[in-house]
């Protein structure tokens, strides 16, 4: 192995090999003492720019590779395409987290990255984030990622995909409330977490500018990036997006982005008038929460729910799609198929909480069913 040669190449079959690369020395050896904490993981290389991080990936076929964003001689951002072109190894930015770096970064997710890691202001800080990168690693080697980032849309299997788990499902809706009682229109309560700001430009171009629904967008991802995702998303689909706002009334037609760093909650003045509201309570390990937001929505809307949980680890939005299902809304989860990460969607078809499994090229598809259903 490279890195003065102070390290001895082992033959590693069954370990999840990762290629490092960053500009800092310093970095290099402490992310490798990080991941090979683990005994699963075993850092097969280390890169000191992007162009050798292309030669190495190549020639070694590591499972992940960590990849800086600013670096000599290639960046980050160039090195990552052409190792997504050439469907080597899903790749990890790390890096440092500034406004101007926000664009860049969503570029790099939008371009095949599969997450996204902040560097702390001090090194010496990188071991707090440990787990969270062993973990991020480890779904990084599991995720079949370009299967899934260049999977197209199968015209004749769309009558197949989709499942209906209403005879799974061990919960007995709710009551059903009188339409007088309802808002004129519905909403869809929308969660990403890993490979959301990807696969959310498989769902948002194809609803319709007068959709009759309010979208409410629960994406985790740090808060400095939501800004820049909220203007990808406009440029790139019909309906109007915005970052959401305290005393913002919820009109259809638009998709409302939860501000990062704060709950989005949903306060029903009158059918015809319901507003949003920001918390940091209850306290939750996701700021803003999917579950939050969508129990929320359920509270509000009712049977008028659309809950749709994507790509993400973990379970936040399995028990909020449960509830917007026991109230007799409709619930999509996208499939394994299309799915970065399944966690989030499969903890909701566990829970019997998922009516539609599908992949997310169709999720917009059900959505539009789902908002021109009138029977309660």
């Amino acid at each position: 192995m490279s890195e003065g040669n102070s390290m001895t190449f082992i033959d590693q079959q069954n370990k999840i090999k990762v290629l490092i690369c960053d500009d800092s020395a310093l970095l290099r050896v402490t992310l490798r003492n990080i991941l090979e904490t683990d005994p699963v993981i075993h850092v097969v290389d280390m890169a000191r720019n992007g162009a050798e991080a292309v030669e190495k990936a190549v020639r070694l076929k590591p499972d992940v590779v960590t990849m800086d964003l600013y670096m000599p001689l290639m960046d980050g951002l160039t090195a990552l395409k052409d190792i997504v072109r050439l469907k080597i190894a899903p790749v990890i930015m790390i890096s440092s987290i500034t406004t101007s770096d926000a664009h860049t970064i969503m570029e790099a997710i939008e371009a095949g990255a599969f997450d996204f890691i902040p560097k702390p202001d001090e090194i010496d800080s990188m071991d707090i984030q440990s787990a969270h990168i062993l973990q991020k690693v480890k779904h990084a080697a599991a995720s079949n990622l370009y299967h899934k980032i260049h999977a197209k849309p199968n015209p004749l299997l769309q009558p197949l995909i989709t499942e209906s788990t209403d005879t799974l499902c061990p919960h007995t809706p709710s009551p059903i409330k009188p339409k007088s009682e309802l808002p004129p229109f519905k909403a869809v309560a929308l969660g990403l977490s890993t490979g959301g700001p990807k696969s959310i430009f498989n769902v948002l171009p194809q609803l319709p500018r007068n959709l009759n629904a309010s979208v409410i967008i629960v994406q985790h991802m740090p808060p400095a990036f939501i800004p820049t995702f909220v203007q990808r998303l406009n440029s790139k689909t019909p309906m109007e997006c915005i970052e959401s706002e305290t005393d913002m009334k919820l009109q259809p037609g638009k998709v409302y982005v939860a501000r990062g760093g704060s709950h989005l909650k949903l306060v029903k003045n009158n059918p015809e008038e319901i507003v949003i509201q920001q918390t940091q309570l209850p306290p939750h390990l996701f700021m803003p929460s999917v579950d939050i937001m969508m129990y929320s929505v359920c509270e509000a809307f009712g049977p008028n729910s659309i809950g749709v949980l994507m790509t993400g680890m973990g379970r936040d939005g399995a028990d909020g799609m449960v509830q917007i299902h026991k109230a007799g809304g409709k619930t999509i989860a996208e499939s394994e198929e299309t799915a970065i990460v399944f966690g989030m969607p499969q903890e909701a078809i566990k829970r019997g909480g998922a009516q539609h499994i599908v992949p997310n090229w169709a999720i917009a598809s059900e959505i539009m069913k789902a908002v021109e259903d009138d029977q309660q």
